[in-house]
């Protein structure tokens, strides 16, 4: 049986008072919103990684009590399968900002009920599956 590669990453459902916390790409990095979060590292738990993630990529402090598991993704392309844990919190500590302006332009607050046209249709898809009650769910792409 051939081997592949598999990644496992964490993402963050930040909300507050019916809004979702987004990063908007720059433009070289595709210029859509998406979810704060990224590569679990060897000698990190996911939360440990949305924790770091969070303060890296948003400048915000999340607590790991304020974090809980809402939907585990696997999502399957011709290079690799990729595992993504999501989880929701609505507290946190600090001003939301983009600390990595390189990869993203800014960080914004988007209601729940109108989220912008040019969302990664990843994140939709997850939206669309966690709304529904689902804790996992699978994408090709």
């Amino acid at each position: 049986m051939a081997k592949f590669a598999v990644s496992l990453k964490a993402r963050l459902l930040l909300q507050s008072h019916g809004n979702l916390l987004l990063l908007k790409q720059t433009k070289p990095n595709g210029g859509n919103y998406s979810l704060v979060g990224g590569t679990i590292e060897r000698q990190e738990f996911a939360v440990e990684t949305l924790i770091r993630e969070s303060w890296e990529e948003a400048g915000i402090k999340l607590s790991p009590n304020d974090l809980e598991l809402i939907h585990v993704l696997h999502k399957r392309s011709k290079k690799e399968h990729r595992i993504v844990l999501y989880f929701r919190a609505y507290a946190f500590e600090g001003k939301p900002k983009s600390r990595e302006k390189n990869k993203f332009e800014n960080v914004e607050w988007c209601s729940l009920k109108e989220l912008p046209h040019n969302l990664t249709s990843t994140v939709r898809h997850v939206l669309k599956a966690y709304n529904a009650g689902l804790l996992y769910s699978e994408i090709v792409k």
